[in-house]
């Protein structure tokens, strides 16, 4: 979870106009970053932060903890990125299977020997923000959604399902995907930038199935690994196999390369269009409260937002 949800909440709480409005202020980068990563447009971003803090504002001084404002917060924001038209129009939800992620022997051959160890590395340089952006929108949304709420905002496992209404299992199964394409889409922008050769489909498929099964086994969980998921017992059997596995190692070395790039990317709105936009949201905040108050005298007991609880 985002550490500027518990600090719009605690100031939310100080019931001064400064610390709302710097609540405000947190609240509006978050949305307007997870918009941008998920929508990847700046128009489809502001009118979608816009909206869902317009949406908030009414709750949010009942909010009982970050937790709740968290998932109250993806859950209408990922709905309304669902909505606009720019990602319906360019959406491709079609299930990307393992094997076609996995790379072919010369793939690892070329990682193995250093050639072009961390090619993802390449392309957070000048143009760092503007490749990465659109690596992350050539990962099919489908699995866009789960890699930004995991990797992006900081949201666990089971925080994610709650946010998607996916399983855990399928959680893991569609960040380890996403993780795996976003990686893939990175070595291809570094390697048209670099105008390096490209493997031929025909080594890709022969060197799958050449491919040896402990080293499939091995990249199908990957992202566990990573994540420091798997039980003891197993991971010091998967320990052992990267001691004994050069392209392995490399392989895993440019994925968690490829997350790292991911988290490192934060987009924020312009700060002139978002001060405008907070002063609007000011005014509604405040028109809120009055009505909060207005109906606490006729009503005494009010209902705070728990964790569980979903508004939309």
């Amino acid at each position: 979870m985002s550490p500027k949800l518990e600090q719009a909440l605690e100031l939310i709480r100080e019931d001064r106009p400064d610390a709302v409005e710097k609540a405000l202020a947190l609240l509006q980068n978050t949305v307007y970053s997870f918009s941008m990563r998920v929508c990847g447009h700046p128009e489809d971003a502001e009118d979608t932060m816009q909206d869902v803090l317009v949406k908030l504002l009414p709750y949010l001084a009942k909010f009982e903890s970050p937790q709740a404002l968290s998932v109250w917060l993806y859950k209408v924001a990922r709905n309304r990125c669902l909505m606009n038209r720019r990602g319906a129009k360019n959406a491709r939800n079609r299930h990307v299977s393992l094997d076609e992620l996995m790379p072919s022997q010369a793939e690892l051959h070329e990682l193995a020997t250093g050639r072009d160890k961390s090619p993802e590395a390449h392309v957070l340089r000048e143009e760092e923000q503007g490749r990465l952006r659109q690596a992350i929108g050539k990962v099919p949304p489908l699995y866009r959604m789960v890699l930004v709420l995991h990797d992006m905002e900081g949201l666990g496992t089971s925080e994610v399902a709650g946010v998607t209404g996916l399983r855990e299992g399928t959680v893991r199964v569609r960040l380890h995907r996403g993780r795996l394409l976003l990686r893939r889409e990175l070595e291809r922008s570094a390697h048209a930038k670099n105008l390096a050769p490209r493997m031929s489909h025909a080594h890709v498929h022969d060197g799958r199935k050449t491919r040896p099964a402990r080293c499939r086994k091995m990249f199908a969980e990957l992202s566990d690994y990573v994540d420091n998921l798997v039980a003891d017992a197993h991971r010091r059997q998967m320990d052992q196999h990267l001691d004994e596995c050069k392209p392995c190692v490399a392989f895993l070395d440019s994925l968690k390369s490829a997350v790292e790039k991911c988290q490192s990317y934060e987009p924020t709105c312009d700060m002139v269009r978002a001060e405008e936009l907070r002063a609007d949201l000011m005014k509604k905040y405040q028109a809120a409260l009055a009505a909060l108050h207005g109906s606490a005298h006729q009503a005494p007991k009010t209902t705070a937002i728990r964790a569980k609880s979903s508004s939309t």
